[in-house]
């Protein structure tokens, strides 16, 4: 049963006011929270981050302080006396091996399906008023970037209305908060992701028609205002929060996070990092913190030495997917304000976009690797580090013919690899590197190769990635996070063991198998 507005509205008054009172776990409970995450009371950071107190913080925390001192004092049994602490969900289901894997992700929608919360003013879980479908494993509640590639799956698989049910719940988001966070959780507040806000605009415009554009032009509009707060005034050669200004002028964006403190779901691993790094704490918090808004939480693209966590530096970076989403959301809200009649806010914006590609074309392309990568904006010269990122100025039509037939070279001699298409060339034990693949940047790769003259490169990605995928499915009955595109085995790195479920999987795969059958696949690999 979905809430009237109404009657969410005045639920929702008994919780968080906005972003900017919320509390997350670690400014509730203090000492408490230290001692529980310091201590690793549970395997993963982030189960006591999702529990919920069975009273209210000040009374638990009352309570605390009366007996942390007792020589009997047990932590442990302290928490699970005063918090519900969440348990692996168990749904029932069971893979039928007999039944293909369309159907396998068909119905599996359905287990990953959270219907629109309760208002519980004292769990760290942001209520969202409409269904929404999580990721799965640890992950319970919805992420940013994750549900655009949700939803091209929830498209093929016929369920638009839980599509435009999740768009739905991103605008209240916005109109909330003034933007996605990184998922829906208070201690995701200070950060959001990757913006696939426009796209899944345009996703829902696509089949029901321009005057989608109308009904979220509001939120484009402040999700724009979020991503470009303070670029009428920082100076040149300087950054402020997500803008940076370069030499000549331009304003592209970087990655933030408006907290530089450790974060609450991995606050021990945070507080290791900093601690071994030899730099201030709040620098390495901080860049931390903003490598989770990327997504690529964590690589050797935002690592100064590109090898290791403590050296990491991502606020010194503009990266070229973030500005190529950023380009695409200047494209929708300037046709969102066209289909409106609004014809001047209509060309203000698309000047904006036109500037920003020419940024782009001028600071992030690579012409000795024929390629497009990331800009190290305080040395002024780019990364050695090219990525699967490359593609994202071929997907959102920033790249010209002569620049995308030189990035499907490059991909191809030093990307492609035996299951797919590998995120970094770089093999440093985090995930967000080689060997391991992720379904997004395949999506990403294969839609922009397809679309922009390489069509064979694009097939041969995508029959690599599905045999890949129909291969684990066929041993294990699961989808999972990420694979090892090398061959040699199952994905691995990061601070938590492989998730299975797995949202962005089960969407890329069944969005691609609508583009290539078996027998396309079949022909095309030996």
């Amino acid at each position: 049963m979905k809430f009237t507005t109404a009657l969410y509205a005045l639920l929702l008054s008994a919780t968080i006011a906005s972003a900017q009172s919320a509390q997350t776990p670690a400014g509730l409970y203090g000492d408490l929270f230290a001692q529980v995450q310091q201590q690793r009371l549970f395997p993963d950071g982030k189960t006591f981050v999702d529990a919920v107190p069975r009273s209210a913080p000040d009374v638990v925390m009352a309570e605390y302080e009366r007996r942390r001192r007792d020589a009997q004092f047990d932590l442990k049994s302290f928490v699970l006396e005063h918090f519900e602490v969440p348990q692996p969900v168990d749904s029932g289901y069971r893979s039928d091996l007999s039944r293909d894997v369309v159907a396998h992700i068909d119905e599996l929608w359905s287990v990953l399906t959270r219907q629109a919360d309760r208002v519980d003013p004292y769990s760290s879980l942001l209520p969202l008023p409409q269904p929404y479908v999580v990721p799965g494993g640890r992950f319970r509640e919805i992420y940013y970037w994750d549900s655009y590639f949700t939803m091209l799956g929830l498209e093929q698989s016929g369920r638009h209305e839980l599509t435009l049910d999740m768009l739905a719940n991103f605008a209240h988001l916005i109109d909330r908060y003034g933007h996605v966070p990184n998922g829906n959780r208070t201690y995701y507040l200070s950060r959001s992701q990757p913006p696939f806000f426009a796209a899944m605009v345009e996703l829902a415009a696509a089949r029901d028609g321009e005057q989608v554009y109308v009904r979220f032009r509001p939120q484009l509009q402040r999700e724009y205002e979020f991503w470009m707060e303070g670029a009428g005034t920082v100076g040149e050669g300087a950054a402020h929060r997500r803008v940076v200004r370069l030499p000549d002028g331009s304003v592209l964006n970087r990655y933030w996070d408006d907290q530089a403190t450790p974060r609450d779901e991995s606050y021990a691993e945070d507080v290791a990092t900093a601690a071994a790094s030899g730099r201030r704490a709040a620098e390495v918090y901080r860049n931390l913190r903003a490598a989770a808004e990327s997504g690529w939480d964590f690589s050797s693209r935002w690592l100064r030495d590109g090898r290791t966590l403590t050296s990491i530096r991502t606020v010194e970076i503009v990266p070229v997917d973030l500005n190529s989403l950023l380009y695409q959301l200047e494209r929708t809200l300037a046709r969102a304000h066209r289909v409106a009649g609004d014809s001047t806010a209509a060309n203000t914006i698309e000047i904006a976009a036109a500037k920003r590609r020419q940024a782009m074309r001028q600071y992030l392309w690579n012409a000795d690797e024929g390629a497009f990568g990331d800009y190290a904006w305080r040395q002024r010269t780019l990364t050695p580090h090219v990525t699967a990122a490359t593609l994202f100025p071929l997907y959102f039509g920033i790249a010209d013919v002569r620049q995308s037939a030189q990035v499907a070279t490059f991909v191809q001699s030093h990307l492609l690899q035996p299951d797919g298409l590998a995120t970094t060339m770089e093999r440093t034990g985090q995930q967000w590197d080689a060997p391991n693949g992720w379904a997004p940047l395949q999506w990403i790769a294969i839609k922009s190769l397809r679309d922009r003259g390489q069509p064979a490169l694009a097939q041969e990605i995508a029959c690599r990635w599905i045999r890949e995928n129909t291969a684990a499915f066929a041993a294990t009955g699961k989808l999972v996070e990420k694979y090892d595109v090398s061959g040699e085995g199952a994905a691995g790195g990061g601070e938590y063991p492989l998730q299975d479920g797995f949202g962005w999987t089960n969407g890329v795969l069944r969005a691609l198998l609508a583009l290539y059958s078996p027998q396309d696949c079949a022909s095309r690999l030996h």
